[in-house]
């Protein structure tokens, strides 16, 4: 990825899309617990922010904020399951990249 990003709180999902596609943009299958360091990397999140847990306390909220973004960019088709638990760019999302944008947002419906 490129430059680190500086993060003085946690990323909402809409923020973590770009970064996670830059980071599936080599074409190879990731995990999606890799893709979630990635992104805290990309962030510079401390191990504190990384360890932050949603309210209800089943998991991470920066876990929850990439699969959030993974889950709009499956259904926008930039990024496919190739199996359970690993996630991969798609043509269309590397045509994405491609036209280097500065984010990448859902449009509402």
């Amino acid at each position: 990825m490129s430059d680190k990003i500086a993060c003085m709180s946690l990323p909402d999902y809409q923020t973590v899309m770009l970064p996670l596609l830059k980071y599936l943009g080599d074409r190879d299958e990731h995990s999606v617990s890799d893709s979630i360091e990635a992104v805290s990397d990309e962030f510079t999140l401390s191990a504190e922010e990384r360890l932050q847990l949603l309210p209800s306390g089943t998991s991470t909220i920066i876990g929850n904020r990439v699969a959030w973004a993974r889950t709009y960019m499956k259904k926008a088709g930039l990024l496919e399951s190739p199996r359970r638990g690993f996630i991969r760019i798609t043509q269309r999302g590397l045509d994405i990249l491609n036209k280097r944008p500065l984010r990448i947002e859902i449009v509402p419906a």
